[in-house]
This record gives C-alpha cells, sequence and structure tokens, in this order.
C-alpha cells in the first residue's frame, strides 16, 4: 500500500495533519430533475459534506471508481486508481447510508426506493474541470444498497483510434470495410470495460471528409467530430422507416444504438447494404459477442452474411513516464514472448529495492503517480473478422473457443499480439500484460 483512502471510523480528529481537499461542486443531475434539498434538510446536514469529501478525495488520487459496500454496522470504501483496487477504508454503515441517499437525491434518483437498482449522474466541477459523477445503486439485501461512483471528466476524450492505442492496419480494415457501403461493425465488452469509447473510436477511424457519417444513437454527451446528429422526419417514424431515408440521402456510415433486442439487431444487419452500421453490444469477448449475437437474432445466416469484424477491449495499466526504468531484456525472453530479437530496450515499473536518483521525494516516491508506478490506461484490442472459414465455424454452431482458436490461427489481432506491441513501444510491461491476463 503506497497511499491511503480517506480516513477509518476509528481514526483520531487531528485537523492540523489532515490534508487539505477542494471539495467538488455538484451542478445538478442529468436526468434534469431538481431535488428539494429544503424538503430534506437532515438528510443534506448528514450527507452533503461527506460525500463531497468521499468523491473530492477519489478525484484528488486519480480514482476514476468508488465502491461504497455496507457490512454489517460498517461499509467499506474502495477506490480504483486505472482499474486496481486499493485497501478499502472504514465508515460507519449510518453515514454510508447518508452518503449513499444524498448522492441519490443530487442524481434525481428516488430516495425512498431501496428495493430496485437505479442509475443516474450528477453534473459537477472539480478544481475547474467539468465532470459528470455516474452513480449506480444496486440492493444486495433488504433496505441495504451497494453504491458505485464512476467519475468522468468531460475535457478529457478517449473515442479517437489514437486514444485508445489502436494499431493503424485496424484502423484501416475499418476503412476498407467502409469501402464496401454495406455490413456492421461491432464493439463489444463486459461492463465498465469502455466499450463505448472503442465503437466511437472505430467511427472515427473513418475520413468524415470522404464519408457521410451519421448517427442515431445516444452518444451520451460525447461529440462526435464529423458525425452528424440524425432525427426522423416525423415523431411517429419507425427505426426501419428513418434507416430507409437516411439510405436515400446518400449516407454512407449510420452509428446506431447498443443491439438489445432482436428486432432492433435483426433490421439493422437486414439494412446493411448501402451503408455501413457501426454499434455494441454487452460480452466477454469478440468471440463471445459473435455468438451472442447470433443467439440474439436467431438467424445465423444473417449474420454471417451481414456483419463484418468484432472487437473488443481490456484495459490495461500505462507505465508512468516519469519513473518507468528501462532494462536490456534476456534474448531467451524476448524469444518466449514473442518480441523482435533485435530488441534492446523495455521497460518496467521501479521496483522497491531500486534507488532511483532522478525521484523528487525525499522517500523516493514519484510525485506523478504516488509511487505506483503507473498512470493511466490505455486499451488492448482484439479482433476478430468474419473470414470465410469462421462463417462455416458460425453456421455450424460453433462455440466461441472454436472461434478463437481458428481467429488464433488465422493470426487474427489478439489481446496478446496487441500487448506485446504495447510492450516493445515502451507504454506498458510484462509484468502488468500478466496482472492484466490473470485478471477476471
Amino acid at each position: 500500500m503506497i497511499f491511503g483512502f480517506g480516513r477509518k471510523a476509528d481514526d483520531d480528529d487531528d485537523d492540523d495533519e489532515d490534508e487539505e481537499i477542494d471539495f467538488i461542486q455538484f451542478q445538478g443531475s442529468l436526468n434534469g430533475v431538481t431535488p428539494d434539498l429544503s424538503e430534506n434538510a437532515k438528510l443534506v446536514q448528514a450527507g452533503l459534506v461527506a460525500a463531497k469529501h468521499l468523491v473530492s478525495e477519489g478525484l484528488s488520487h486519480r480514482a476514476e471508481m468508488i465502491r461504497l459496500e455496507p457490512k454489517g454496522n460498517v461499509a467499506a470504501s474502495t477506490f480504483f486508481v486505472d482499474g486496481v483496487p486499493f485497501a478499502p477504508t472504514r465508515m460507519s454503515s449510518q453515514q454510508a447510508l447518508a452518503v449513499t441517499q444524498m448522492l441519490k437525491l443530487l442524481a434525481g434518483l428516488n430516495i425512498k426506493d431501496r428495493s430496485k437498482p437505479q442509475a443516474g449522474g450528477i453534473k459537477a466541477d472539480y478544481e475547474g474541470t467539468p465532470y459528470e459523477v455516474m452513480i449506480d445503486i444496486q440492493p444486495i439485501a433488504q433496505n441495504v444498497e451497494r453504491l458505485i461512483v464512476r467519475m468522468r471528466n468531460m475535457k478529457q476524450s478517449y473515442n479517437s483510434p489514437k486514444d485508445l492505442g489502436m494499431s493503424e492496419s485496424l484502423v484501416e480494415k475499418f476503412r476498407e470495410i467502409v469501402t464496401t457501403h454495406e455490413g456492421l461493425c461491432l464493439a463489444v465488452g463486459p461492463p465498465f470495460s469502455g466499450v463505448t469509447s472503442v465503437c466511437q473510436a472505430m467511427v472515427r477511424s473513418i475520413d468524415a471528409y470522404l464519408f457521410a457519417i451519421y448517427s442515431l444513437a445516444n452518444l451520451q454527451g460525447r461529440e462526435l467530430i464529423g458525425v452528424n446528429q440524425y432525427k426522423p422526419a416525423n415523431p411517429n417514424d419507425s427505426f426501419e422507416i428513418t434507416l430507409g431515408r437516411a439510405k436515400r440521402e446518400d449516407c454512407d456510415v449510420m452509428v446506431v444504438d447498443p443491439l438489445k433486442t432482436k428486432e432492433y439487431a435483426t433490421t439493422v444487419l437486414e439494412h446493411s447494404k448501402g451503408m455501413t452500421f457501426f454499434s455494441e453490444m454487452p460480452a466477454k469477448d469478440s468471440a463471445d459477442g459473435i455468438v451472442r449475437l447470433v443467439e440474439l437474432v436467431g438467424n445465423p445466416k444473417l449474420v454471417t452474411e451481414k456483419l463484418k469484424i468484432v472487437v473488443s477491449q481490456k484495459l490495461i495499466r500505462m507505465l508512468c513516464k516519469k519513473c518507468r526504468q528501462a532494462y536490456r531484456p534476456n534474448p531467451k525472453l524476448l524469444a518466449k514472448v514473442g518480441l523482435p530479437p533485435e530488441t534492446s530496450v523495455l521497460y518496467r515499473a521501479p521496483r522497491p529495492d531500486d534507488d532511483d536518483e532522478e525521484d523528487d521525494e525525499e522517500e523516493g516516491i514519484c510525485r506523478r503517480c504516488n509511487g505506483v508506478g503507473f498512470y493511466g490506461r490505455t486499451g488492448l484490442l482484439e479482433a476478430i473478422e468474419m473470414s470465410d472459414v469462421i462463417k462455416k465455424l458460425v453456421l455450424a454452431g460453433a462455440p466461441a473457443d472454436a472461434l478463437r482458436a481458428k481467429a488464433r490461427e488465422e493470426k487474427m489481432q489478439s489481446f496478446q499480439h496487441d500487448g506485446i506491441r504495447l510492450v516493445a513501444e515502451g507504454k506498458t510491461s510484462l509484468e502488468e500484460l500478466q496482472r492484466a491476463f490473470r485478471a477476471k
């Protein structure tokens, strides 16, 4: 544990030793519901400052997510920095309840309902930077809720190919597909894996000066440069009618909402002649995404005819540029992991017994990353193209494992292949690759 978060419930109060934290400013709910703070004065008194403190402290330590989970008379508060959880701190269950209810109120959610999942968001400002604070409520027992807080910096963009570290070869594949003016390009992934960012980065691979790109999707407040938001001509127009009109207006690329129902997914596939669709859906990885799409649509032949490529992402930590350490790799190691034999240098995070003369802390801890050795994350991307052999497997009802194996056999881009590329570029380490692949 390199640094701690928050204070334990039994910590002694010592104002002189407490580190000052600039509090976040909440500026209204994302759903437009204005909470009545005067009607909930007792809740505001008990929970507002504590809620501000929790979220502000998370932001001060670069946490992208906070989990607050009651466990009997205490609640565990866990901060996630670059996807890695740090040792939880404690607060009383009463204070955790006040924080949870306060954030629900500010997000325009129903504070009286503690039996159903709820989700919402809050507009906020922290040290002059706009944020969206997303609130997810998950009931775990009678009148007991788990709180998930995710903070999104509205000034940071992660929806371009460069932002995601997408290889040029993968970018070229999307460009080639779009020139055919047909088919579906699909991004898949589990919750919180950045699947929406992947989908939007795929779209950003396309030259908006050469192709007409429209969107019927909810972009969740993100701006996609060169993409025109398309609307039905009449409020009562169906999705199918709107697609037909877009096609007549020479739309080349259409971005649509996640594929969740059989009717919606089938309509997208059936209309993917004359324009290329980009969409997303939940799945474990690319192979699982193909299987799930077939199950959703119920028509393997339609899927194999229209689906072009499926891309999934695994987030991985990037080495801190200030304190990463270079080393000369063993030739046997290079051969084992598949790096070119001429590779002369790789990088790793500082080790506890290493002396770094360039550290600017007396204790030898890097100020930029707080001694973690990593700063920020990027994506490992895998892609399965619908080649003839993959299509045959899908039509035969092959499971996801068989699709993965065939994709590797055909040298399609895998997580491992993309990870080795990032290691060679000095963006991450072999140790971080091992950690990411061990993680479920």
